[in-house]
């Protein structure tokens, strides 16, 4: 699969600075020519500032297709052109160079962040997570819901991120495996089946600093 105009992508610039390189920058194609993808100045997750490029500069970038599955390519900056707005011209990758990184490789970390859960039968509680990632996640809750696996929920995930901001993510997904715990409570392992890509994004954003944290500890 290529990139095509009005793709997301999400970028990293190569730099000496660790700091700088760890940021994420994301943007949209707005033109495609045969080895030329013009995509919009990118943007930074965490404050939303433009990002400056320059001729040459090397990216790392990811798009995001059906399934959650990850289209990673390495590229580079080759010029500009205006347009209604600024274009940055990148190379556009061989698709024999673009690696695919399937739902399962989503990066999955341990968090208690609050839980907003609503089932198929209208009922609405609160829970508190267990693990998170870019492709499920687990809580735990009371065992007065009836919950079993194959059930459908609606969840609304409350997110901090490291620089103070509270983001909430919503996704539908399927329960997988429910396991009962010796506290009397009850696990719920998920899936995501329905999630936007933005939403996703928050999840592994938060995944991302939390394993960072975890480096440094």
């Amino acid at each position: 699969m290529e990139p095509k105009v009005n793709t997301l992508l999400f970028l990293q610039a190569a730099s000496p600075d660790e700091e700088e390189a760890e940021k994420v920058y994301k943007s949209r194609i707005a033109d495609v020519e045969d080895d030329i993808l013009y995509i919009e100045v990118p943007l930074e997750e965490d404050t939303g500032r433009l990002k400056r490029l320059n001729l040459g500069d090397e990216l790392s970038a990811y798009f995001l297709a059906e399934g959650g599955v990850r289209h990673h390519f390495n590229t580079h900056v080759i010029g500009f052109r205006d347009d209604v707005i600024k274009l940055v011209a990148i190379r556009k990758p061989d698709p024999d160079s673009i690696r695919k990184v399937q739902r399962r490789s989503f990066l999955r970390v341990p968090a208690v962040l609050e839980l907003a859960v609503k089932l198929a039968s209208q009922v609405r509680f609160l829970a508190y997570t267990e693990d998170i990632g870019g492709g499920g996640i687990s809580f735990v809750t009371d065992p007065r819901w009836s919950i079993r696996p194959g059930d459908v929920m609606e969840c609304w995930l409350l997110i901090p991120y490291k620089n103070g901001t509270i983001e909430h993510a919503f996704f539908k997904p399927e329960v997988v495996r429910v396991k009962k715990l010796e506290s009397g409570r009850q696990q719920i392992m998920a899936k995501f089946i329905e999630i936007s890509d933005s939403e996703r994004q928050k999840i592994i954003r938060y995944c991302f600093e939390r394993q960072l944290e975890f480096r440094k500890r």
